[in-house]
């Protein structure tokens, strides 16, 4: 079993009630929610590497003070499909 199994349920779950969410919304989310948290490269990987989640896109904006390109999760087709069925 992987290391990061809960934050990747986690994930899910939040995926499926928000819809879309960029990296930033997620790191803030995992880390509001568990206490030993999550780093951002860990986010970054579980987003990745993870059939569940497709990137939709990227968002260019303001976070933690400066102009960053963050990408925007949401979940996959194949993950879609199974929540309807």
């Amino acid at each position: 079993m992987s290391r990061t199994s809960r934050l990747r349920e986690e994930v899910k779950t939040f995926l499926e009630n928000q819809g879309s969410a960029n990296t930033v919304e997620i790191f803030d989310h995992l880390n509001d929610r568990f206490r030993w948290g999550a780093t951002m490269n860990q986010v970054g990987n579980i987003m990745s590497k993870d059939n569940r989640f497709s990137k939709i896109g990227q968002v260019r904006g303001p976070f933690r003070g400066s102009v960053y390109t963050v990408c925007v999760w949401g979940l996959s087709q194949r993950e879609l499909q199974t929540q309807s069925a």
